[in-house]
């Protein structure tokens, strides 16, 4: 067998050799970053990291922050780092560049940190709020169920959502 191409990274790896270009770590993803992305990135690690007990990793291209599930993660760029947090409800604010739905329960907040400066409220009071939001325990199946519609294959449920006959009136005369 010849040496092939990485589709992902597009490296050349000769035959034989292992190959893992997805993992990665913290100090690589944040080498190049100028002198402020660097002081603003540490900023928002150990802002994070007083939160409590939780799991900081290095996942592709990004760096991620979890308890339960993730809850914020950084993508850092030549020129911004790139912070992603999950919320239950829609933020309104001049920081926030993107608002997307990530689930039923969270919504995702794209905010873009230049200084470390910025690393400050509203943005510290947002990751607290969403560190919060993930370490709460996931709503039981039944409860989930309550939420939804009937089964259609139901007669009870099927009546119960079916809406009662509206009184037939009488077609107007066209002219």
């Amino acid at each position: 067998m010849a040496d092939r191409q990485c589709y992902h990274c597009k490296q050349w790896i000769a035959e034989g050799d292992a190959h893992d270009c997805w993992t990665t770590t913290e100090a690589a993803l944040t080498q190049d970053l100028s002198e402020d992305l660097r002081d603003a990135w540490e900023r928002l690690r150990e802002a994070a990291a007083e939160f409590g007990e939780q799991r900081i990793y290095a996942s592709h291209k990004s760096i991620m922050f979890s308890r339960r599930s993730c809850y914020f993660f950084v993508r850092p760029k030549t020129k911004f780092l790139e912070v992603c947090v999950f919320l239950g409800r829609p933020l309104n604010a001049p920081q926030v560049r993107r608002v997307d739905r990530a689930s039923k329960a969270k919504i995702a907040h794209m905010i873009h940190v230049k200084h470390r400066d910025e690393v400050e409220a509203p943005l510290t009071d947002w990751l607290l709020e969403a560190y919060e939001l993930s370490g709460m325990p996931a709503a039981t199946s039944a409860a989930r169920r309550a939420g939804r519609r009937p089964a259609t294959g139901s007669r009870k449920a099927v009546k119960s959502k079916v809406p009662k006959k509206q009184k037939k009136t009488k077609a107007r005369p066209k002219r």
